[in-house]
């Protein structure tokens, strides 16, 4: 029984390689290594590096590596940077998806855990996030994940009366941070965590993007969830597939209470070692002032929890960063 992780080595991707490696559970690595880094891939871990858009190679892993389900993290994952090349976030995410299902489909394989995310709800009217909540993606990245949901749902549906249904489930996620190994970190230009680290690596000092909002200390409230406890994750949703069993379509990986930017900024000089008064800058457009999801159902059927406190999650990504 092998699991194929698409992205896998990339920063979360990674990490479920890890966590399925540390469960004994076989594992083969499908990487374009756009943003991935080949030296993430553990020593002896079948790697294949190939686009998900290039659907023969897809098929021919899959059959040659005897793989039975899949957990698909390959994407384009940038937010902000989608309104400017939607059709590229398309292509990515959406008939990646696509070519990667009809791999599927064709060398009966019929697992897939999606990495899908929190963008799909946009800007939620409600303090705590539930699988529930409308979706209003804002960006072609939301879009592109909730279209990836839909082909999940859809393509289970088409298969629904053959020999070889469709199982599946989605994770959404929200901001990912922290590293359960020295060697594996976030190398993302644009999330939070890697801003404020190579900033103080680099002498500059960290910037906090408004500070009036309506939350106790006037700075964005995130939900920040570490990199290991979302890896476990995965590997209870690919265990229960498996295993034949039955989840629900999505679930929220959150922590259920936010953490504030200025939070982070104060826990990341403590950590650090580094003395740090954050620059303040005018907001940016479209940042809503709060973003929290509740994990209950995820508790209940995936072995999600909080392992780790912030301190925990700052210190382990200065570790995985920090000079040597």
């Amino acid at each position: 029984m092998t699991w194929m992780v698409t992205g896998g080595a990339g920063y979360i991707g990674a990490h479920v390689v890890q966590a399925f490696l540390d469960e004994g559970m076989d594992v083969v690595v499908v990487d374009d290594l756009s943003s991935g880094h080949e030296e993430f891939v553990p020593a002896g871990t079948p790697f294949v590096r190939t686009s998900i858009l290039d659907g023969a190679t897809l098929r021919t892993a899959m059959r040659e590596h005897a793989v039975t389900g899949v957990v698909h993290l390959a994407g384009y994952k940038y937010a902000g940077v989608s309104v400017q090349r939607p059709l590229h976030t398309y292509e990515q995410n959406v008939t990646g998806t696509a070519r990667l299902l009809e791999a599927m489909q064709a060398a009966d394989v019929d697992a897939v855990v999606f990495s899908s995310s929190a963008a799909v709800y946009g800007t939620p009217d409600t303090d705590l996030v539930t699988e529930a909540t409308a979706t209003a993606p804002e960006s072609p990245y939301g879009e592109s994940k909730l279209i990836g949901e839909w082909l999940l749902r859809d393509q289970a549906t088409a298969t629904a009366e053959t020999d070889r249904p469709l199982r599946h489930t989605s994770l959404r996620y929200f901001n990912v941070v922290g590293s359960g190994r020295a060697d594996l970190y976030d190398s993302s230009p644009h999330n939070l965590f890697p801003l404020v680290i190579d900033a103080l690596l680099a002498g500059r000092t960290p910037r906090i993007n408004g500070t009036d909002y309506a939350t106790p200390d006037g700075t964005c409230v995130r939900d920040y969830i570490h990199v290991a406890d979302l890896a476990r994750s995965h590997v209870a949703a690919a265990r229960t597939l498996a295993a034949g069993g039955t989840l629900e379509p999505v679930y929220n990986l959150g922590s259920g209470d936010g953490v504030s930017v200025r939070e982070i900024m104060t826990t990341m000089a403590e950590v650090t070692g580094i003395p740090f008064v954050p620059e303040e800058a005018p907001r940016r457009p479209g940042d809503p002032a709060r973003i929290v999801a509740s994990g209950d159902l995820a508790a209940r059927d995936l072995d999600w929890r909080m392992r780790h406190t912030l301190t925990e999650m700052a210190a382990s990504a200065w570790e995985a960063r920090r000079p040597r």
